[in-house]
């Protein structure tokens, strides 16, 4: 139809130009230091003995353990998990309430990944308007080459993404091995595609509508935002009215934004910092950089564009809600340090038969079953006394193919032991009694107790 009605424009491809200044800089030393982590910390080995995995940072699936250093991680132990997230989410809140979103414009992953696939295009395509140029040109050779040469490394960089990753859940080296050789699980090479044409997708297409549309952070940071927070902001006062200048005219009746748009050209996500605070704005600093070059060459001072608070006074730490914020970050933050220096290295749980809940022997004694579980925490083999507390004169036994004494229980190094155990007894004064399984390390005398109950008779 000629005379159809357009409601939403085409989507426009923003050409982020080159800017150099303080706070790229600053983007780049985070670049660098992130990515490098990212991708070697994988290949750091940790000294745990020889029954245990020797990466530093591992998550088992396999074996059901998570390895952090010298930290081990148990399924049972979901809690510290859970304190890393609340802690993460909490500091996200802490920091975004004292310098904006931070967060967004340095260290977010699509962030991070952009701004490298960007500097890929940039020396492979040129800057801003040659880039553009090339896109609005027709096929030829050049075009072909330049473009199929960009996105051939945006894949590299997916797929040693995509590989770094699943280190993360497998002995490095030996996955390593195994992707030279064409080896690899199905498990693990879908993974490893995934993840190269996600970051293919997210930081070579979708780039900035991934943090307006997808990501739903810039939707809520403003509760976390307040006069005294840090943003990077136009000066409104000292900028207008804006207009073209010409060297050597006076600044009399002027502001001193000349309107040459290098803050809008050098925005990564193509917004106008003029405008306002606005949910698009990652707070990356790049408009600062652009704007503090232009002020030095028309002679003006720097800080048209600057990171200031809204009511321009200075920047105040001690603000209640960071108290707030701090004090759960304490609280968290103490409660996992406790477990992690009270954690013990041996557990013990115990169950009571359910059917039957006992068993009358000939003799007129009574027994009843449990299954005891031993876990031993250390990357050595232990190995276990089991004794009963509470109920005098009562029997022990350790149900086996051959026998086994409750003085000697073998746990293995980082592993679990089932025991089915007996309990007999005569003369029980309750029907149901109290009782008390205990275990003591041989060795290291590291102890751990149980309750549970004896039944005489079924109610």
């Amino acid at each position: 139809m000629e005379n159809e009605i357009k409601l939403f424009e085409k989507q426009k491809r923003i050409y982020p130009r080159r800017v150099w200044g303080r706070y790229r800089k600053l983007k780049w030393v985070a670049m660098v230091l992130l990515l490098g982590i990212y991708y070697l910390t994988p290949w750091l080995r940790w000294d745990r003995g020889p029954y245990a995995p020797s990466q530093a940072i591992l998550i088992d699936l396999s074996h059901t353990r998570a390895y952090f250093f010298g930290l081990e991680i148990w399924p049972q132990e979901v809690y510290y998990i859970t304190g890393i997230l609340v802690l993460a989410a909490v500091g996200l809140f802490f920091v975004t309430s004292l310098f904006g979103r931070v967060w967004c414009g340095y260290a977010c992953p699509q962030t991070v990944w952009t701004d490298l696939f960007i500097w890929v295009e940039r020396i492979i395509q040129g800057d801003r308007n040659a880039r553009k140029k090339l896109d609005e040109s027709p096929i030829s050779i050049e075009k072909i080459y330049k473009k199929g040469l960009t996105h051939l490394i945006w894949l590299i960089i997916g797929q040693c993404t995509g590989g770094a990753w699943v280190f993360y859940f497998n002995d490095a080296p030996t996955l390593m091995e195994h992707i030279i050789h064409l080896d690899v699980p199905w498990s693990v090479g879908g993974w490893i595609l995934g993840l190269t044409f996600s970051t293919y997708l997210m930081a070579g297409y979708a780039r900035e509508q991934v943090c307006t549309y997808m990501c739903p952070y810039a939707r809520f940071q403003s509760a976390m935002f307040d006069k005294n927070t840090l943003i990077f902001a136009y000066d409104e006062q000292r900028g207008e009215p804006r207009g073209k200048h010409k060297a050597g005219e006076s600044w009399e009746g002027k502001g001193h934004c000349i309107d040459c748009d290098s803050c809008v050209v050098v925005c990564p996500m193509g917004i106008d910092i003029r405008d306002g605070l606005q949910m698009e704005c990652i707070a990356c600093g790049l408009c600062v950089d652009a704007c503090d070059n232009v002020m030095e060459k028309v002679g003006l001072p720097k800080g048209l564009i600057r990171y200031d608070t809204e009511n321009k006074t200075p920047f105040q730490l001690l603000r209640p809600r960071n108290f707030w914020y701090g004090g759960i970050i304490a609280a968290v933050g103490s409660l996992m340090l406790y477990g992690l220096l009270t954690r013990a290295e041996l557990d013990l749980t115990v169950i009571h038969d359910r059917n039957p809940l006992l068993v009358k022997l000939s003799d007129g004694s009574i027994r009843n079953g449990y299954q005891v579980t031993i876990l031993n925490k250390t990357n050595e083999d232990h190995a276990y006394h089991l004794e009963l507390k509470g109920l005098e004169g009562a029997e022990l036994k350790v149900q086996a193919a051959h026998e086994i004494s409750p003085d000697a229980l073998y746990v293995f190094a980082d592993s679990a032991a089932h025991f089915r155990v007996f309990v007999i007894a005569k003369n029980i004064p309750e029907k149901r009694q109290d009782i008390t399984f205990t275990i003591t390390d041989i060795e290291t005398k590291a102890t751990d107790s149980h309750k549970s109950i004896f039944i005489r008779e079924a109610q």
